[in-house]
């Protein structure tokens, strides 16, 4: 059990990595939370009495009170980052013990050791502002929905933010090989398959194949067509917590294990190419997306019907315009043996690329 008693604090200033502070006197309760520590990897610092003023009790970004210490603690200054831990979830004094203590949580052992765990882990890992998570989805097949997602993830990397590809459609042919890294080393989906509860965000990162500035997690020649979704939940969380950007392929249908995607994403990028039966398959797409993710935009790719421009795809859709998508080479296929899309930084698609992270960093408040 766990529950707050004031808002949530930072786990680190800066996000930068820490050690977390435990403080009590039960040999038990202490064997405990070491043990939950080494399962988060961090190494923790212990005292077994009221700590000095100054040193490890204000500087630590976490710091777990075991209930037997509470009372010793009373009216000892800290601002925030306190998890005052127990095990009688009946003793209704607890509470009042946290607020003296200026507890933000209390958490009762065994049935909280989870979200601890995953606390700690926070901290050890240095965790800041989640990465600005977008995925990019086609209103139908061919949109170019895998190179826009492609050109986006190489330019937040060109831009020097930390980037993660993410290629979530099993039969899309592999973001690997469009980014001409299929023989890369690393790991790919599969790998993950079996992943349960918390992933280590930096071991994920360090993992993958690094091409062009990023770190792409894609599909194997294999045949694996389906991650659990707790494992898809479980890695896309890790990836998340690194911070930067993290872009994702989407497919077009809607399983459980995409829900688990759409539920991470900031916003979402329907590519949309100008013509009435697009349109028409779009508002498939859109509709059963839009159950999901709140916030989805509309990229409209040329050329245009008649009686057909952007604005209008747009309001037929009824979705806000993310822009238009210039006509361009390679936009809708893959360039064989090329550099990857927007890999120059030059040309319309790049500058298109640009100019949304640009704007979208701005809104998210990450630039």
């Amino acid at each position: 059990m766990a529950g707050s008693t004031t808002s949530e604090q930072p786990s680190a200033a800066g996000g930068r990595p820490g050690r977390p502070l435990i403080v009590t006197e039960d040999p038990a309760l202490l064997d405990d939370l070491l043990r939950l520590c080494a399962a988060a990897g961090a190494t923790p610092e212990v005292r077994h009495g009221p700590p000095e003023r100054g040193g490890g009790w204000e500087a630590a970004p976490l710091v777990l009170v075991g209930d037997d210490a509470a009372r010793r603690l009373r009216g000892t200054p800290r601002s925030g980052g306190v998890v005052l831990v127990g095990r009688d979830q009946d003793d209704p004094g607890v509470w009042r013990r946290a607020v003296e203590i200026g507890a933000d949580h209390v958490l009762m052992l065994p049935d909280g050791e989870q979200w601890l765990v995953d606390r700690i882990a926070d901290v050890a890992e240095g965790v800041g502002r989640p990465a600005l998570t977008v995925g990019v989805i086609g209103g139908r097949g061919g949109a170019g929905a895998s190179t826009l997602a492609c050109a986006l993830a190489v330019t937040s990397a060109r831009e020097g933010l930390r980037t993660l590809l993410v290629d979530a459609d099993p039969l899309g042919g592999g973001l690997d090989i469009l980014l001409g890294g299929e023989t890369a080393d690393g790991l790919r989906w599969p790998a993950f398959a079996a992943s349960r509860g918390r992933v280590g965000s930096g071991a994920l990162e360090e993992s993958l194949p690094e091409l062009h500035a990023l770190r792409v997690l894609s599909w194997d020649r294999g045949d694996c067509l389906a991650i659990a979704p707790q494992a898809v939940r479980a890695v896309l969380a890790a990836a998340r917590r690194r911070g930067g950007t993290v872009v994702v392929d989407l497919p077009r249908r809607t399983d459980d294990g995409v829900a688990e995607i759409l539920a991470q994403l900031d916003l979402g990028i329907l590519v949309v190419p100008a013509e009435l039966r697009a349109v028409a398959a779009a508002g498939r797409v859109a509709s059963a997306v839009g159950m999901v993710l709140r916030d989805l935009r509309v990229a409209v790719r040329g050329p245009y019907a008649p009686g057909l421009d952007d604005h209008e795809v747009a309001r037929l859709l009824g979705l806000p315009l993310a822009g238009e998508l210039p006509v361009e080479s390679g936009l809708s296929r893959v360039a064989d043996g090329k550099e990857p899309p927007g890999a120059g930084g030059r040309g319309p698609l790049a500058r298109f690329c640009k100019d949304f992270w640009e704007r979208a960093l701005v809104e998210a408040g990450a630039a």
